[in-house]
């Protein structure tokens, strides 16, 4: 336990200053009354299919904990592969009993203009998310069960080391995978990118540009990767109107601080963290069937697993948005533009119709970086306090 104080302790301390008050923002002043209006009715929909698909998984795997051993007499594969097949199998019901939610936030995404994506081009993206999920499980029942064999209760604590060690390769090696992304032309960026990457002490970090805008009006950047791999990738959405010269270069500062703070690093640290006592508890849980070394425990792990990350979600997502508003305060000292961060807010909610003052169950359950209204109220907050120095 002291450990994981510790590393909370080397983990937590962010560049935004610990004093700072933010003001109150009329968001309806802000992002104008209509916007915010069409804004909250349509994440409504959003908020309900959330709730509803989580009572509709947590159900399944309610059921399929109880019932799931009985399918282990059905199979010869041997104990670690009935265990994988058993892992497919639940991952397999939990996403068709999620299909018709998504479908419906597809269908009401395609209503209101926010996807021009087709249903056909949809599902297809679907079974590569589901895919990919596959892998991933079989990879995890793969290193549980092995190490559970081999050492019993005791596979806990290297079984999370080894989960970590998973994920830092996957973040390290994403960006070598990608294929969707070509190289920003545009030389009044790239020549902001080099001048911000001086002044954080970076090296030269690759400025990548995704094309969305055949499918989608919204707007995002993201940065990934980790050391010699590390990446900013802007959607070509967010290269063209309503956004700004100004906007973008809050965009790019924003992306290359979560570099420079090493917040995908941090983010592993975190997923560490959160590693050691799931293992710990999903040992505990599954004994009751044997341990994680017998298949029959399986579906009880998938719900053990699903119900752990629900339960850590508030958490997670504040420590997210920490590191966020931590890259927004650091894009306001590159940039010395709070104009331009209030602007990008307002371009966000139009072109996403994004709520920007949700409610507080949402922002905890769902809200991995501050609401719009808060970021507006940091551009201000920086503004005050650089005025009074």
């Amino acid at each position: 336990m002291g450990a994981l104080v510790a590393g909370a302790a080397l983990l937590l301390p962010t560049a935004t200053p610990g004093d700072l008050s933010l003001p109150a923002v009329d968001v309806d002043s802000a992002f104008g009354a209509t916007l915010v209006d069409d804004a909250k009715r349509y994440e409504r929909f959003f908020y309900a299919t959330w709730i509803l698909a989580q009572i509709a998984l947590l159900t399944t795997l309610w059921i399929y904990a109880r019932r799931g051993a009985g399918l282990t007499r059905e199979s010869s594969a041997g104990p670690i592969g009935t265990g994988m097949l058993l892992g497919m199998l639940g991952l397999g019901i939990a996403w068709l009993v999620g299909l018709p939610f998504r479908l419906a936030s597809q269908w009401w995404a395609r209503r209101h203009d926010q996807s021009d994506l087709g249903y056909l081009d949809w599902v297809v993206q679907d079974w590569v998310v589901l895919a990919a999920e596959f892998l991933s499980i079989c990879l995890a029942l793969l290193v549980v069960m092995s190490l559970a064999r081999r050492l019993g209760e005791r596979w806990w604590l290297p079984g999370a080391a080894v989960f970590v060690a998973i994920a830092a390769l996957f973040s390290f090696v994403a960006p070598y995978l990608d294929y969707t992304t070509d190289p920003l032309r545009n030389k009044a960026l790239l020549a902001d990118a080099r001048l911000y990457e001086r002044e954080l002490g970076l090296p030269t970090i690759p400025i990548r540009v995704e094309k969305v805008s055949n499918d989608t009006d919204q707007a995002n950047a993201y940065a990934f990767g980790l050391g010699p791999s590390r990446r900013v990738v802007f959607w070509d959405t967010m290269l063209r109107k309503p956004f700004s010269k100004g906007e973008q270069r809050v965009v790019l500062a924003h992306e290359l601080a979560h570099h420079s703070q090493d917040h995908l690093l941090k983010g592993i640290g975190w997923f560490a963290l959160f590693a050691v006592p799931g293992a710990w508890i999903l040992m505990r849980v599954t004994r009751r069937r044997g341990g994680m070394g017998t298949p029959e425990a399986v579906p009880l792990a998938l719900l053990v697993v699903v119900v752990i990350q629900l339960a850590t979600t508030p958490l997670a997502n504040g420590l997210s948005r920490r590191m966020e508003a931590e890259a927004d305060w650091k894009a306001l000292e590159l940039t010395r533009d709070p104009e331009s961060l209030e602007g990008l807010m307002a371009g966000f909610s139009k072109t996403g119709l994004g709520d920007p003052d949700p409610p507080h169950w949402a922002q905890l359950m769902l809200g991995t970086h501050p609401t719009l209204a808060d970021r507006v109220a940091m551009a201000r907050a920086w503004a005050a306090r650089t005025e009074s120095r």
